[in-house]
């Protein structure tokens, strides 16, 4: 089911529940309420938590702010969120990297991606996109993986950290093409997007949501996309699967949780007025040119997706041999 369709009928159940007596909704908490978010301003996930965060603002008629807490791939965020009170001041902007890749290739972390956090909602998936400068004269990816051949270890490709989506990508490709090529990591997409423009690096699988600001005011060229179809934001990319890649599909995705004891009652409520934001027709339009789709529907709907993910990419890790303690 599309993005929008999805959300025109989560949006018709919304409506009708906001309709109802809703004696089960819990009040919000006073003072202003925390978006975390694991990566700095600038990248895909602090781009999309400032869309919402903005919108529920208005909702609420009270502010929603973005804190950035950036590092070690997203988890520092997830971890901080441990020593948060559980009244909804604080929620997460959860994400592929703190609770699917991370659990599935880190022994060390200090929180348990589902018993340490109570899933809200999903806000959409992306595909990533292969990027590169647009002073960079290689723009294919046949001439990619040429490049690699004919440099082996040498070519440079960026990551928002180890462990990320981007890393995986870049693993996934290597294996993939038969390359060796550089895993340059950074803290976050933001200075790696920087560093891109700069000629720094010369490729990353970054995801749509950071990557399209740039890709249309020209700094950057995407060469291919990572999901199996195209997305609507780039009919005219094709995907990797098309250019000789038939298993390769990468994407991200993003969601709300809170910690583990926010009250069940505030999780819905949160879960509803998200839905209702997310159904707006401005929101629905800037999701749409990040290319992030199929968000929405129930605290359920969240939680299996989440199990799903963890379980997908844990045996990824294994068969790979993947682990990056540190």
């Amino acid at each position: 089911m599309q993005r929008r369709h999805f959300l025109q009928a989560a949006g018709a159940v919304t409506a009708a529940t906001l309709g109802a007596p809703r004696a089960f909704a819990q009040a919000l908490p006073s003072g202003p309420i925390r978006l975390v978010v694991g990566f700095p301003p600038g990248g895909g996930a602090d781009a999309l938590a400032r869309v919402v965060a903005q919108k529920l603002t208005v909702l609420w008629n009270q502010q929603v702010v973005v804190e950035n807490k950036a590092g070690v791939s997203g988890t520092l965020a997830a971890d901080y969120m441990l020593q948060q009170p559980a009244d909804g001041s604080a929620l997460l902007l959860s994400n592929i990297n703190s609770h699917a890749l991370a659990p599935a290739v880190r022994t060390n972390l200090r929180y348990h991606a589902e018993r340490d956090f109570a899933p809200i909602v999903l806000l959409g998936v992306t595909p990533n996109l292969l990027i590169t400068s647009a002073a960079n004269p290689v723009k294919s990816v046949k001439e990619v993986v040429a490049l690699c051949k004919a440099q082996p270890g040498k070519v440079s490709f960026g990551s928002a950290g180890p462990g990320t989506i981007q890393h995986f990508a870049i693993e996934k490709f290597k294996l993939q093409a038969g390359v060796d090529a550089l895993h340059v990591p950074y803290k976050g997409s933001g200075p790696l997007l920087t560093d891109l423009i700069g000629g720094q690096i010369q490729y990353t699988f970054e995801t749509m949501t950071a990557a399209t600001p740039h890709v249309k005011n020209g700094r950057v060229v995407a060469l291919a996309q990572t999901r199996a179809k195209r997305s609507q934001a780039y009919p005219g990319v094709p995907t990797m699967q098309e250019q000789g890649f038939p298993e390769f599909e990468t994407m991200n995705w993003y969601g709300i949780s809170g910690p583990a004891k926010l009250p069940a009652a505030l999780a819905r409520r949160i879960n509803q007025d998200v839905n209702t934001v997310l159904a707006m027709a401005d929101v629905q339009e800037k999701f749409d040119g990040f290319g992030v789709e199929d968000g929405g529907g129930s605290i359920e709907r969240y939680s299996d997706f989440t199990r799903a993910e963890l379980a997908k990419w844990a045996k990824v890790a294994k068969d790979a041999k993947v682990s990056i303690d540190a």
